[in-house]
C-alpha cells in the first residue's frame, strides 16, 4: 500500500465508517428538527389566495414570520390598516415535488392554526400591480397554535375555524367551504415549488377578516383541537 493510498485511507476510512457518520448525521439531524416545531425550522409559508375560481394564487411569508405561543403579533410601522386573516395550516412531513392529488396527502406531516395578518392599505395599493412584499410578509405577520398531527384530523376538510378579537367573534367558519381542496393545493403548489419538510401552506380564509389595532387581543381556535392567543403591539425600534 503506498503512502498515499495510507493518507486517503486515513482521511476518509473506510466506506462503513462514512455510513455510519452518515446515519449518524441523519439522526442527529431527525432529533434536532422535531416537526412539532416547524416554526423553528421550516423554510417558507406558502399562502394561498382564493380571488379567482380558476386556480389558486399564491405568494410567500419568510420564516421570520412565524409568531409562536407567548410572542406578540407586530405591527408594521408603514401600515395603519393591520388586519386578521383566520386559516388552516398544512405542515408538510416530506419533500414534495410534482405530486398527484391521490399522493398529495402523504406528504403532509401535521396541521396548525394560523393568522395571515396583512397590512390591508398596503396591499389596496399593491394590488395595482406591486409586489405583496410589504402587505404580506413582514416580521411577526404569521402567528401559529401548537402542531396537530394529522392522526388527530382524519378529515382537514371537516374542521370548524373561529376567531375572535377582544371577545368578539369575528371570523367563523368551516373547512369543508374552501374552494380548492387540501390535495388540490398541495398538487399545485409543489408542481411549482419543491416543498421542503417543515414547509406551511396557508389554504385561504373564512369571510369576516377585519382590523385591529395596538393592545386588541386575539383569540383563534379549531373547534375540539387547539386554541390560540396573541396580543397586539407596536415594536420598540
Amino acid at each position: 500500500m503506498d503512502i498515499c493510498h495510507v493518507r486517503l485511507h486515513r482521511e476518509c476510512g473506510t466506506h462503513s465508517q462514512n455510513v455510519l457518520r452518515s446515519r449518524w448525521r441523519v439522526a442527529v439531524m431527525a432529533v434536532s428538527k422535531p416537526l412539532s416545531r416547524f416554526w423553528e425550522w421550516g423554510k417558507n409559508i406558502v399562502c394561498v389566495g382564493r380571488s379567482y375560481a380558476g386556480h389558486p394564487v399564491l405568494f410567500l411569508k419568510p420564516s421570520t414570520a412565524y409568531v409562536p405561543k407567548g410572542s406578540p403579533i407586530l405591527m408594521p410601522a408603514y401600515s395603519g390598516s393591520l388586519h386578521h386573516e383566520l386559516e388552516l395550516g398544512v405542515v408538510m412531513g416530506k419533500r414534495c415535488r410534482a405530486a398527484p392529488e391521490s399522493a398529495a396527502v402523504d406528504c403532509v406531516g401535521g396541521y396548525a392554526l394560523c393568522l395571515n395578518m396583512t397590512a390591508r392599505d398596503v396591499q389596496d395599493e399593491c394590488k395595482k400591480g406591486l409586489p405583496w412584499t410589504l402587505a404580506r410578509s413582514f416580521t411577526a405577520s404569521c402567528p401559529v397554535s401548537a402542531f396537530v398531527p394529522k392522526e388527530k384530523i382524519p378529515d382537514p376538510h371537516n374542521l370548524k375555524l373561529w376567531l375572535g378579537v377582544n371577545g368578539e367573534l369575528r371570523q367563523e367558519g368551516e373547512t369543508s367551504s374552501m374552494i380548492f381542496s387540501i390535495p388540490c393545493i398541495i398538487s399545485y403548489v409543489s408542481k411549482i415549488i419543491t416543498l421542503e419538510e417543515g414547509v406551511v401552506i396557508l389554504t385561504g380564509t373564512p369571510k369576516g377578516v377585519g382590523p385591529v389595532k395596538e393592545n386588541d387581543e386575539i383569540e383563534a381556535g379549531i373547534h375540539g383541537l387547539v386554541n390560540m392567543r396573541f396580543k397586539v403591539e407596536k415594536p420598540e425600534y
